[in-house]
């Protein structure tokens, strides 16, 4: 079974997507390892855990294999102590827009004032709605993926 992901990110323009949300969690997550080619990511959210590896991004930054399995929080609370430097933390929205649900990520700490809107389509020339609080795409940008943001907060920009 293939397992791909594909999304792509945009900057917010207000924050009146959290008035359409329908849902809010916590997050807090870390990198065992964030080589180019391969992220092993653990995840804490709200009361459960995922460990999830990503391989490399397509040129256009759009696509990637993606694995997750859950895992109990006491082994992801443990595996966190074992993380790259960089620990995020973020509060993630679900915002229901026409057919699709974007997954708006604010995130807190050293990343604090960064708010990502990401969108999962089922093939890369999707068409989607795009909502009036939706900024400028930076779906190839590397500086917004979260590995990257554990090793360059974004308020060091």
């Amino acid at each position: 079974m293939e397992h791909l992901e594909i999304e792509r990110k945009f900057l917010i323009l207000s924050d009146t997507f959290k008035k359409e949300a329908y849902q809010k969690d916590r997050l807090v997550q870390g990198y065992l390892n964030t080589h180019p080619d391969r992220t092993v990511r653990v995840r804490i959210m709200n009361h459960e855990a995922f460990m999830t590896v990503k391989g490399p991004t397509n040129t256009a930054g759009t696509s990637r294999f993606e694995w997750e399995i859950n895992i109990p929080v006491e082994e992801a609370t443990n595996l966190i102590d074992l993380c790259e430097t960089g620990i995020l933390e973020k509060y993630r929205y679900r915002v229901p827009v026409g057919r699709h649900i974007f997954e708006v990520d604010e995130f807190l700490g050293e990343n604090k004032g960064l708010i990502v809107a990401e969108i999962e389509l089922q093939h890369e020339n999707e068409p989607f709605e795009k909502p009036n609080w939706l900024g400028k795409e930076v779906t190839g940008d590397k500086r917004y993926y979260n590995s990257a943001l554990t090793k360059k907060p974004f308020t060091t920009w």
